[in-house]
């Protein structure tokens, strides 16, 4: 049975962005998670995950690879097909993968598809301010976009290793200032990824759009893992920020259930999953 809890947005109803907003504005944080296939994206769906998210993480912990760079439109088109088919009350969210939308126009032909043919009803794509000209593009077409900020694992050849970003003055306000620079360019909701807390707090008290953070501390508006990592069955080590959930529950539903209860009461993602 779903678990419910009067922090999260409306349980029955299909999930959008005006529900998120009014969780914002209501103080009430919003769980999500990833997702690549129907039969988990059920499980999550009746848990009360709010957003579901088709990451290019499928690359490593679907398709074995070292980064995501190798996951391409069509990979990621067929599994947001697959995740929409399961989930009823999540909004389904999928990713642009690498260099799908280095262009206007390869950015708009690609989120057609990932909405036409996938089901998404919302884009999410890695950048920083730069991006903007994109999401204005995007969002003009009626394409909810969803911009990745921090770390970011597309660059992660420009960035020489899977780090925290912003911790110096200097690029902790840069990334405040691209996060205002996407919003006002039309993104509709903000990721964090491997932040300092402190700076996750700022840009999510600043932003007048809901937050998301993964490796970024318990203040944003809502937390997401990927799917295997709060299973504890991705290879190798896990990510410090994340958490095993199944080691704690014994199913996979109770896993989701307990990581949705953890998100919306706020005791995750606790001080040792955050970053100084």
């Amino acid at each position: 049975m779903a678990t419910q809890n009067s922090n999260a947005p409306a349980a029955g109803r299909r999930i959008g962005l005006a529900a998120l907003r009014k969780a914002k504005r209501d103080g009430k944080r919003f769980a999500c998670l990833t997702a690549y296939d129907a039969s988990f994206a059920a499980l999550e769906d009746a848990a009360g995950i709010d957003v579901i998210l088709v990451g290019d993480s499928l690359g490593m912990v679907v398709q074995g690879r070292r980064s995501t760079i190798p996951v391409t439109v069509d990979d990621i088109v067929y599994h947001t097909a697959l995740v929409a088919r399961g989930a009823q009350r999540a909004m389904v969210m999928a990713d642009m993968p690498f260099m799908s939308f280095a262009t206007v126009e390869r950015a708009l032909g690609n989120a057609a598809r990932l909405m036409q043919k996938g089901g998404a009803e919302m884009v999410k794509l890695e950048g920083t301010g730069d991006q903007a000209e994109i999401i204005h593009a995007l969002s003009a077409e009626g394409v909810p976009v969803c911009a990745h900020l921090g770390l970011r694992p597309q660059a992660v050849h420009k960035l020489g290793a899977y780090r925290v970003q912003g911790r110096e003055p200097e690029a902790a306000q840069a990334l405040l200032q691209d996060a205002d620079r996407l919003v006002e360019a039309g993104a509709e909701l903000l990721l964090l990824e491997c932040v300092p807390a402190s700076l996750a707090k700022a840009v999510t008290e600043q932003s007048p759009v809901p937050v998301i953070g993964i490796g970024a501390g318990v203040d944003c508006d809502g937390q997401i893992l990927v799917l295997y990592d709060m299973l504890g069955i991705t290879p190798g080590r896990r990510p410090s920020f994340s958490k095993d959930f199944l080691a704690d529950t014994g199913s996979v539903t109770a896993a989701i259930e307990a990581y949705v209860q953890a998100v919306q009461s706020g005791i995750f993602p606790g001080p040792e999953h955050a970053f100084e």
